[in-house]
């Protein structure tokens, strides 16, 4: 999607990554760390032929396969590695060294050598079946949370995913919008736990709210849609452990452009920010409902609407605690209604990358929960 904020860089510097079982290195240090068992191997060539004691460059000699084995591609280090081994009798050819000393030198540099290539061999299968399970797992990803599209009748839409783990693409937050007779709807939420669980909890949730949003009359209706489909989920997994503890946080939105006004039904959740001429307002409930899934009997704990005006250039603001409770290093949580005080917004993209940027610097990068933002504004 055009307007589908996704996850940026990390600056213009050097960036690293496991790539085939090799580390990739991308900026001014790529060509030095390629030298490396190129200096290797003519150090421990240049130590034994002039060193004071016998044997001095062995060390180094073997050591050349072994960074190859680091930095450069299988075919590299397999060269790097016989270029050792040759470098190895060579020498003990030139210092005159017997026959028993060149085959025990020769065998010390290949075995460390295969040992090395073995390593790397491991290493880089293991990496084809981590990028085999990403790419599985993008794919459930776009499956379970598909991003909502950049404009939903007059709602222009913009979202971002971060995990708290780079390894992982998707947990327990989630976000969905909807068009429906009443407005433009939407749902962001935070389901309890990590895991295979949390993940199958935000499916079901996520999938009640879709179907529903555009037959239910209001939104305490929709809620208790998803409600009664996270009840028969738990009922179906009843025997598993933590069934039971498997709730979520929500809040449910609807933006009627006609009325220039946004409906919130609370259901747990950190509350929306309005964004409007430079001020960040907390739109907080009236009357907070129970979090979803909790199996309470129909009624209880829920809670009404709450109405606000929102017209054109207004932002709404929906994150789960991965932003409220970012800390700094001081132990401080973020705050929203400071950080984003005084800026001037053109498109709810913005909002979210300036959001993002603002929090990983607050952070210095160290993130301990998962992170879902969902940014609204009307757009002529």
């Amino acid at each position: 999607m055009a307007d589908e904020v996704r996850a940026g860089g990390r600056g213009a510097g050097a960036r690293r990554g496991v790539v085939g079982g090799s580390v990739e290195v991308r900026g001014g240090w790529a060509g030095l760390l390629v030298m490396v068992p190129v200096l290797l191997l003519i150090g421990g060539v240049v130590l034994d032929v002039f060193g004071p004691v016998p044997y001095a460059g062995l060390p180094l000699l073997s050591a050349g396969p072994l960074a190859a084995c680091m930095v450069l591609t299988f075919r590299g280090a397999v060269l790097t590695a016989a270029a050792a081994c040759v470098l190895a009798v060579c020498v003990d050819v030139l210092v005159n060294r017997p026959l028993t000393a060149l085959v025990v030198n020769l065998l010390d540099v290949a075995v460390i050598s295969a040992i090395a290539l073995w390593l790397k061999w491991v290493v880089q299968r293991q990496g084809q079946r981590f990028a085999a399970v990403r790419a599985v797992a993008e794919v459930a990803q776009r499956a379970v949370l598909p991003p909502p599209p950049a404009r939903v009748g007059a709602v222009s839409v913009a979202t971002r995913y971060e995990c708290a783990h780079a390894e992982a693409l998707i947990g327990g937050d989630f976000y969905a919008v909807r068009s429906s007779p009443s407005g433009v709807r939407a749902l962001i939420g935070d389901v309890r736990g990590k895991g295979l669980p949390a993940v199958s909890t935000m499916a079901v949730a996520t999938s009640a709210f879709r179907e529903a949003a555009e037959q239910a009359a209001t939104l305490p209706e929709l809620a208790e849609y998803m409600e009664r489909a996270l009840a028969r989920f738990a009922a179906d997994v009843g025997d598993q452990p933590d069934a039971l503890e498997q709730f979520a946080t929500a809040v449910l939105v609807e933006v009627s452009e006609a009325e220039g006004r946004v409906r919130l039904h609370h259901r747990g959740h950190p509350p929306p920010y309005l964004i409007r001429g430079g001020r960040v307002t907390s739109l907080e409930p009236s009357a907070p409902g129970l979090p979803l899934g909790l199996g309470m009997p129909e009624g209880v704990g829920v809670s009404g609407c709450d109405t606000f005006p929102f017209h054109q250039g207004d932002y709404l603001l929906l994150v789960t605690d991965g932003v409220t409770e970012a800390r700094d290093r001081h132990g401080a949580f973020y705050e929203p209604r400071t950080r984003l005080a005084d800026r001037d917004f053109r498109t709810a993209s913005e909002v979210v990358n300036t959001l993002v940027a603002d929090v990983t610097d607050w952070t210095g990068g160290r993130r301990h929960d998962d992170m879902a933002i969902l940014a609204l504004t009307t757009v002529g």
